[in-house]
């Protein structure tokens, strides 16, 4: 087998069910790709764990998938992508490496000054990328980031609405609620949480970097010559736990997402 059948696919690499709410966005900007999904549920949450404990969990993750013929990887996860992106970008300098970049800059295009709240993982929040990022942008809003405990958790858990779920969410958003012009998703996980975002904050926008992550990967593989021009694609959702109900869970929380 050549070298160039082999990579065949775009990896999409997560820490359990959070990066599914990229992959409509993926498909839909490049349907002629094959994806496969991995879902590192079994050591899930990532934004509970340190730098060096994701960045050698992903790194050990991308080098198979690299192995298996992935001919890039698309870290649909914002805590992977603050430990690992530069990381593994350096040590995989042949194959393109797309991360998460949280829609703070559109965020702040939406209206004069907004005051704009962003939900992250403790671990996002701790890492410089996402504060270089609000202090770029410091002219153009007002950003809050706060850390958000227990939602990855109950994601990962399929519970995604409900009494429990939204307490939780309020519990978060409420001290901050005042004047907020807009929510920023810092995690792939929370836009499983939309609706219910969208109960606790009514009227206020919400903003995620699906689509901006989908055009970017969309234009590295165009620039490296090696996105798919023909044929129909295709998906393949993988994990790591050994629970026989997760990929049950995935499929339903995808299938919420068409």
């Amino acid at each position: 087998m050549t070298n160039k059948k082999k990579k065949s696919f775009v990896a999409v690499i997560d820490s359990g069910v959070g990066g599914l709410s990229v992959v409509p966005a993926l498909r839909a900007v490049l349907p002629r790709e094959n994806f496969v999904y991995f879902g590192d549920a079994g050591n899930a949450p990532y934004g509970e764990k340190t730098v060096e404990e994701v960045r050698e969990t992903v790194d050990g993750i991308a080098n198979a998938m690299i192995k298996d013929g992935a001919k890039a990887i698309v870290l649909a996860c914002n805590t992977a992508t603050s430990a690992a992106a530069s990381y593994l970008r350096e040590k995989y300098k042949d194959v393109p490496i797309i991360g998460m970049e949280p829609a703070l800059k559109p965020a702040a295009e939406a209206k004069e000054h907004p005051r704009v709240l962003v939900m992250a993982t403790p671990l996002t929040i701790r890492e410089d990328k996402l504060h270089a990022l609000a202090e770029r942008l410091a002219g153009e809003a007002d950003f809050v980031l706060i850390p958000c405990h227990g939602l990855v958790e109950s994601v990962e858990r399929g519970e995604v609405g409900g009494d429990k779920v939204k307490r939780l969410v309020a519990d978060i958003l409420s001290p901050h609620l005042d004047g907020a012009d807009s929510i920023v998703l810092g995690c792939t996980h929370y836009a499983h949480l939309r609706g219910v975002i969208e109960e606790v904050a009514p009227g206020v926008a919400i903003f995620d970097g699906a689509e901006g992550t989908a055009r970017e990967t969309k234009g590295r593989l165009v620039e490296a010559g090696i996105a798919k021009r023909c044929g129909k694609g295709s998906l393949t959702l993988k994990n790591s736990s050994p629970d026989p109900e997760y990929a049950a869970l995935s499929f339903r929380l995808l299938e919420r997402l068409n």
